[in-house]
């Protein structure tokens, strides 16, 4: 079958793992519907799958079928420009390590972790242990950059919250990490994400907090991250611009049903 010259163009791929949240607000739908919106062609395999509204998660467990064999069965796909985000993860770390082993080997651009403990409402997953024992696995393997908020980084690093930029992302670059994009929207007042690698810190611009609450902000991020880098932009340029057009999509919000919390809404055409 030949491509057709008038519509083959070479789009980037952005591969996604994570959770899959059925009301889509947060996990693998929403990054989808995110990179599609960016101009990025997302392709998602499930590493966890939720019991999940708008208003809590209750359930979270590994998937049935196999993400390694789903990885495989894509990776005629990943022969261009293409790049990985790993986000909330059900799985035994022996399966881990070989589909992370296996996504390196297929060489994506970039990639980034972004190390979720639990969703925001309803039951959790992981210990901070298991963070650590994650973190082993991908950060070994690959250069990564990782994603956490300011609560997980602190729990990873046993420190404090408020610990400087630089303290809070020291556990994951002596990990292995390229770089710590430190996301700063889980406090109150004004909001500040940092970028911080070897270079030292560098914020990513200081914002106003803007009113009511949206799920799957942490998702958005990351994955509007992969998209923009895939499209050319440096880390820390795709990061700032990441920040910034969540900023002006703030306020298309939807509900659906009128049920639970808000979440980002479709782009009005």
């Amino acid at each position: 079958m030949h491509a057709d010259p008038a519509t083959d163009r070479a789009i980037p791929v952005a591969l996604c793992l994570g959770g899959l949240d059925p009301s889509a607000g947060a996990g693998l739908l929403r990054d989808a519907t995110t990179i599609w919106e960016l101009g990025g062609y997302p392709m998602a395999i499930p590493v966890a799958e939720t019991i999940q509204n708008g208003a809590a998660c209750t359930h979270i467990r590994a998937p049935l079928a196999s993400p390694r064999e789903r990885l495989l069965a894509l990776r005629p796909h990943l022969a261009g420009t293409w790049g990985a985000k790993l986000g909330l993860c059900a799985l035994p770390l022996d399966e881990l390590a070989a589909l992370v082993e296996l996504l390196v080997d297929l060489k994506p651009v970039c990639g980034i972790w972004d190390p979720i403990q639990a969703p925001t409402a309803g039951v959790g997953l992981h210990h901070v242990s298991d963070l650590r024992s994650m973190a082993e696995i991908i950060l070994g393997r690959g250069a990564w950059v990782v994603s956490p908020n300011r609560p997980e980084a602190a729990g990873f690093g046993d420190l404090r919250e408020d610990a400087s930029p630089v303290d809070l992302a020291g556990p994951f670059l002596k990990a292995g990490a390229k770089a710590v994009w430190l996301k700063g929207g889980h406090g109150g007042g004004p909001v500040e994400d940092v970028w911080v690698d070897g270079k030292g810190a560098t914020s990513l611009g200081v914002r106003d907090r803007l009113p009511g609450d949206r799920r799957g902000t942490g998702c958005t991020l990351a994955s509007a991250w992969l998209c923009l880098r895939l499209q050319g932009e440096d880390e820390l340029s795709a990061a700032r611009h990441a920040c910034v057009w969540m900023q002006e999509r703030w306020a298309q919000a939807a509900v659906p049903g009128g049920f639970g919390r808000p979440s980002f809404a479709p782009v009005s055409r």
